[in-house]
């Protein structure tokens, strides 16, 4: 990592069909072999099939369930003096967005629906009610973060 500047953040287009910037970065997230047409239909197939489901609006499924993934707060490791102790601390709202998203499309990854698309809208539609692996995951995070609450005078 560069100490002379840090790097400038990229201009992001919203998505084509909501408008949204955030479904745009969540589908750059999706996207692999720079195959954006296919991360496209992908989340758009999973919004369709969230709206088949409840008969409500899948973007407020989808920041629904974003809200439920987002850590408030992790560790991180610091070195005092020959020993590494886990520091809590607040998460800023850009890293929260993207460990949420990076999560929920994880946890999607890991599921046993046949196709992508299933996956993915089944594990939103979890995590829109609080439940999943994307969830759990936020709620390991604050665990640790709680039981290492001792350490947070070493937060810098």
């Amino acid at each position: 990592m560069s100490r002379r500047h840090s790097a400038e953040k990229r201009e992001i287009n919203p998505d084509a069909k909501f408008g949204n910037l955030i479904v745009s970065k969540f589908m750059n997230s999706v996207m692999y072999e720079g195959k954006k047409s296919v991360a496209e239909s992908i989340v758009y197939g999973a919004f369709d099939a969230i709206e088949a489901k409840t008969k409500t609006d899948p973007l407020k499924v989808f920041e629904q369930a974003l809200d439920n993934v987002m850590p408030s707060i992790e560790v991180r490791s610091r070195r005092v003096g020959g020993a590494t102790y886990q520091v809590p601390v607040e998460v800023r709202s850009s890293r929260r967005q993207a460990l949420g998203i990076r999560w929920i499309i994880a946890a999607a990854r890991e599921r046993s629906e046949k196709t992508m698309t299933d996956r993915l809208s089944a594990e939103l539609l979890d995590a829109s009610n609080n439940r999943g692996n994307a969830v759990k995951k936020r709620e390991d995070t604050h665990r640790m973060a709680e039981a290492n609450r001792a350490f947070s005078h070493y937060r810098w």
